[in-house]
C-alpha cells in the first residue's frame, strides 16, 4: 500500500507542479497581453490627440445644389447635400476635426435672392462650421440684414481687421477664437478685403477698414501669449494682384505668428498649400478651393512626429453629387 502511494506521488507530483507551473505562465502571459494591450490603445489615443485635420472652403456664394447636368465643366459638382456626406465621412474615421470657411457665403444663385442668406447659414450650421470669415458678397444684402442672418448660425464670424462700432454687427462678431482639440490649441483670426470701390458704401454703412497686416500680426501675437500650437488666419484678401496690393502673398512674407492661411476671394484652386518665408524665417502655408463648393480642401497636421513643429498632409476633394 505504501508502495503504490510512493508511486502515485511520484507519478502525480510532477504533474502538480507542471500544472502550477503553466497557470503561473499563463497568468503572467495574460498579465503581459493584457499590459500590451492597453500601452497599446494608449498609444493610439496619444497618437490621435497630437493629429489635426482642417476642412475648409471659400466663395461658396449660394451654391446649395450641385450645378445642373447642362454639359457644363462644372455639371453635378458641388452643392450641400455631397459636401455634407464628406465632411460626416471624414469625422467618424478622424477624431479632431475643424471646419472652417474663409468668405463670400452669400450670392450667385436664387437662393440668396429669394432668402438674402438664411438657408446658406442653416446649412452651414447643419454641417458643423466651427468658423467662418466675411467676404465682400455677404454685404451684398446690406449689412443689418448680414447681422440679421446670423441668428442662424451657430458658429462665430471671425474678422480682426474691420470695427464694426456703430454699426448693426457691432458686437456680434469676434476677431478670433481659440480651439482645444485633444492636446492641440488653435487660434483663428479673420480678415476681410478693403470695402471702398468693391461695394456700395451704403451696403456696408459705417464699416471702418483696417490695414489687415498690422491687425493679422497683433492678433496672432495674443494667441501666440496664450499658448496656441496652430495660428491660422481665415482670410478673404486673396491670393496676389500685380499691382501690390494686400494679398495673401503679401501677408504670408510680412506675418509673425500665422502657420497657416486659407484665402478666398480670388476663386483660385490651388493644388496643392502655397509656401511662404515669415518675417521671422519660419514657413507659413496658404490654401484656396476655388469657389462654389466644387472642392474641399483637407490639411492634416501630425503634432507628435516631430519633437520641434509638424507634419503636414494636404489635399483637395472634389465634391461631386452622386
Amino acid at each position: 500500500m505504501a508502495n503504490q502511494l510512493m508511486q502515485k506521488l511520484k507519478t502525480e507530483l510532477p504533474m502538480s507542479i507542471n500544472r502550477r507551473k503553466f497557470i503561473n505562465q499563463t497568468a503572467i502571459a495574460g498579465a503581459a497581453l493584457l499590459a500590451s494591450t492597453l500601452v497599446t490603445k494608449e498609444a493610439h489615443a496619444e497618437a490621435a490627440n497630437n493629429r489635426l485635420t482642417i476642412l475648409h472652403t471659400n466663395d461658396v456664394h449660394s451654391r446649395l445644389e450641385p450645378f445642373p447636368m447642362d454639359g457644363g465643366r462644372n455639371q453635378g459638382m458641388g452643392g450641400v447635400a455631397a459636401r455634407a456626406a464628406l465632411i460626416a465621412s471624414i469625422r467618424k474615421e478622424t477624431e479632431h476635426v475643424l471646419l472652417l470657411d474663409a468668405g463670400d457665403i452669400f450670392q450667385g444663385t436664387p437662393y440668396f435672392n429669394m432668402y438674402q442668406g438664411e438657408p446658406e447659414m442653416k446649412a452651414m450650421t447643419m454641417m458643423g462650421y466651427d468658423a467662418a470669415t466675411m467676404g465682400n458678397h455677404d454685404f451684398d444684402g446690406g449689412i443689418e440684414n448680414f447681422a440679421t442672418q446670423l441668428q442662424h448660425a451657430s458658429f462665430p464670424i471671425l474678422i480682426c481687421n474691420y470695427d464694426f462700432s456703430n454699426t448693426p454687427l457691432e458686437n456680434k462678431t469676434a476677431p478670433y477664437k481659440i480651439f482645444q482639440k485633444g492636446k492641440i490649441k488653435i487660434g483663428i483670426l479673420g480678415l476681410g478685403i478693403e470695402l471702398e470701390g468693391l461695394v456700395p458704401q451704403n451696403l456696408y454703412g459705417k464699416t471702418i477698414y483696417q490695414d489687415p497686416i498690422l491687425a493679422a500680426n497683433k492678433t496672432a501675437d495674443i494667441l501666440k501669449k496664450q499658448g496656441c500650437d496652430l495660428i491660422i488666419c481665415l482670410s478673404h484678401l486673396g491670393d496676389k494682384y500685380d499691382d501690390g496690393k494686400i494679398s495673401d502673398e503679401i501677408l504670408a512674407k510680412e506675418t509673425e505668428n500665422i502657420d497657416l492661411i486659407l484665402g478666398g476671394h480670388t476663386h483660385r484652386f490651388f493644388e496643392i498649400p502655397r509656401k511662404y518665408t515669415n518675417k521671422k524665417q519660419n514657413e507659413v502655408l496658404v490654401n484656396q478651393v476655388g469657389w462654389a463648393g466644387i472642392q474641399l480642401g483637407r490639411i492634416d497636421y501630425d503634432f507628435s512626429l516631430y519633437s520641434a513643429g509638424k507634419r503636414v498632409a494636404s489635399k483637395s476633394i472634389l465634391i461631386r453629387n452622386k
